[in-house]
Parts: structure tokens; sequence; C-alpha cells
């Protein structure tokens, strides 16, 4: 699919948001590989950031950060290490605060979150941390049997008695996000979740995101993967600038092509403004 062709499938997800989730009640989670429940409702405020700052010692992250996630929006969220990104989800879900501005979460949101130190318990096997040792689980208006919902996340057979502490990182990975998603939640928060992710985990993931009728926020470095998903970027451009852009990666990246020419293409480390102290 061209860029215009995946913009305009972009578009057409925010503006048939009620529609989806109607479809998604009705459809069965076995016509997909992963089934993301959807949770409640999405009202007209999910996340509002007003004009916020959050600097660490003597570097601010950002200043003047402004953006409105849309109900069943897609926001892929790209920068540096060290850019602030992960700080943002800190700050979501209420586990730091901001310097200054504010961060509104709309009354119906109900979030879950895919945290990139992926905490899980290694004394426990793959399907007692993944079912929390029960044989059905109740995943939105369905019963699934949760040895094969565990099984969707390539984890078949005598793996998943697997413990969990002698996983590898893309196992762990898969482990958290069968965990996660099964929530009920209407947001998502997803740090780096296709890290270690083998070819046909990450395919599905893409699928069930797609298919998901919520508001998702995912950091990653994985431009295929945004470009296939995403209805908007929020940039952490450097220079303690974050830039929200309505359309995928390549559209951000042709845009900011457009308006730095060859400078666009050249690798840089991050570069933050100096707190001024008064």
């Amino acid at each position: 699919m061209n860029p215009k062709g995946r913009h305009a499938k972009s578009k057409a997800r925010i503006a048939s948001y009620e529609k989806m989730l109607a479809e998604q009640s009705e459809k069965r989670d076995d016509e997909m590989e992963i089934f993301i429940p959807p949770g409640p409702r999405l009202g007209d405020v999910v996340i509002q950031v007003e004009k916020v700052a959050k600097a660490y010692g003597d570097n601010v992250l950002y200043e003047e950060m402004d953006f409105v996630l849309p109900p069943g929006g897609i926001i892929g969220v790209i920068g540096a290490n060290g850019a602030g990104k992960t700080t943002l989800f800190r700050m979501i879900t209420g586990q730091e605060t901001a310097d200054s501005g504010v961060i509104r979460v709309g009354e119906t949101v109900k979030l879950a979150y895919v945290d990139q130190s992926r905490p899980l318990e290694p004394e426990k096997t793959i399907w007692q941390e993944i079912s929390g040792g029960e044989d059905i689980l109740h995943i939105g208006n369905r019963d699934v049997n949760s040895r094969a919902y565990v099984a969707r996340f390539n984890f078949s057979g005598t793996d998943q008695q697997k413990l969990v502490g002698n996983l590898s990182g893309g196992e762990r990975n898969r482990v958290h996000l069968a965990k996660i998603l099964k929530q009920e939640a209407n947001v998502l928060l997803l740090d780096e979740p296709t890290n270690d992710l083998d070819v046909n985990t990450l395919r599905a993931l893409e699928d069930a995101l797609i298919n998901f009728a919520g508001c998702v926020v995912v950091i990653s470095h994985d431009r295929w993967f945004l470009d296939r998903i995403a209805t908007h970027i929020l940039a952490f451009e450097g220079e303690s600038k974050v830039a929200w852009f309505d359309g995928n990666y390549s559209e951000y990246e042709e845009h900011r092509r457009k308006g730095l020419g060859i400078a666009a293409d050249q690798p840089h480390r991050i570069r933050y403004k100096k707190l001024m102290r008064s």
C-alpha cells in the first residue's frame, strides 16, 4: 500500500471508532491469532497533554509539549534513547509528575502499560504467569481456554511449562504482552513491544493492534511496524522539542526532509536545552 493509501486508511480508522467498537464486540476471538479485547467505550477526552515540561538534572527533556489523543488513534512515539519517551509514559500512568503543564486522562480511560522492564515472577511457569493458574480466562465477553490463549503468543506444548526466570528477552516480551493485553483496557501504552519478537508474533501483534477498538500509544524504533499501524507520530526531535504529526512514519520523514533538507538524514546524538535556574 502506498503512503497515500496508508494515510487514508488511518483517517478512516479514526472516523469509524464507534463502528470498530461495535464490530469487535461481535467478532470471534478465534478469527485472529492474537486477540486484544476492547475495554469500555472511550469518551471525547482520551489523553490531553498541554504545555508539559520535564527536566532531569540540568537537562530539559521537553518543554511546551502539546498533543491530544483521538479515540481510535494509534500513535507511534519515536526519538533517540534518553529523549524522555518512557518518562512520558510514566507521567501518564502517574508514576512521575510533570515539572509544569497538565496531563489530563479522560474519566472513561482504562490504561494497560507494557513496561520496558517486563516485570515478571521468575519462579512461575509461562502458563502460570499469563493465566494466573486459571484454566478458563474471561476476556471481554468470552470464555477462552487459557492454554489456547498462551499458545497464540507462540508458546505451545511443553514450552508453557518453562520457568519465567529461564526465558530469553524475546520470550519475556511475549509473556508480558500476553499478560497485559488481556486486561480489557481501552488505551494501551506499549514501550518497545517489538523487541526480540519473532516474525510471526510481530505480524500477529500488528494485526491485533490494527483491529483493536481503542487507542494505542507505542514507542518503537521499528519504522516498518509504525508505517503499518500508526495514524499519528509523536516525535522527540532533540533540542527539547517534541513534534505531533498527523500521519505515519514515512509521511513524517517526508515532511521532516522538506523542512530540514539533507540535514534530516544526518545521524546525531541527542541534545538538550539546559535548565535555567533562578
